[in-house]
């Protein structure tokens, strides 16, 4: 259980540095936000819980492959911000998001890339 609270202080305290750096600073808090850390963090977690090679292994290929349907997100952010507000701005780009996975994975598994 100590591991297991141990391991919630680490991972929420990345998502705290990052915020605060943030308030601080656009481009260091982008920076830093940009960082794969939640995808770092969860590498080692698997490592430190003896999780297979194979496991570690695909949740790094399927990370890289999920990230870039991601991307349009934040292009679109930023534009609709100012014009709808945050919390519809939120919405949209979870919509959109969701839209170009579905897109990519459509694309992705003519070349034999399963992701969904």
């Amino acid at each position: 259980m100590q591991y297991l609270i141990v391991k919630y202080l680490i991972t929420a305290g990345v998502v705290v540095l990052v915020s605060e750096l943030a308030k601080r600073s656009d481009k260091l808090g982008g920076l830093v936000a940009a960082l794969p850390l939640v995808t770092v963090l969860t590498l080692i977690w698997l490592y430190v819980e003896q999780q297979p090679v194979s496991k570690i292994a695909n949740h790094a290929w399927y990370t890289f492959w999920y990230v870039i349907p991601t991307l349009p997100m934040f292009l679109a952010f930023p534009l609709l911000l100012p014009k709808i507000g945050f919390w519809p701005t939120l919405l949209a780009c979870v919509v959109i998001t969701v839209i170009c996975f579905s897109l990519f994975a459509v694309v992705a598994k003519r070349w034999g890339i399963e992701l969904l």
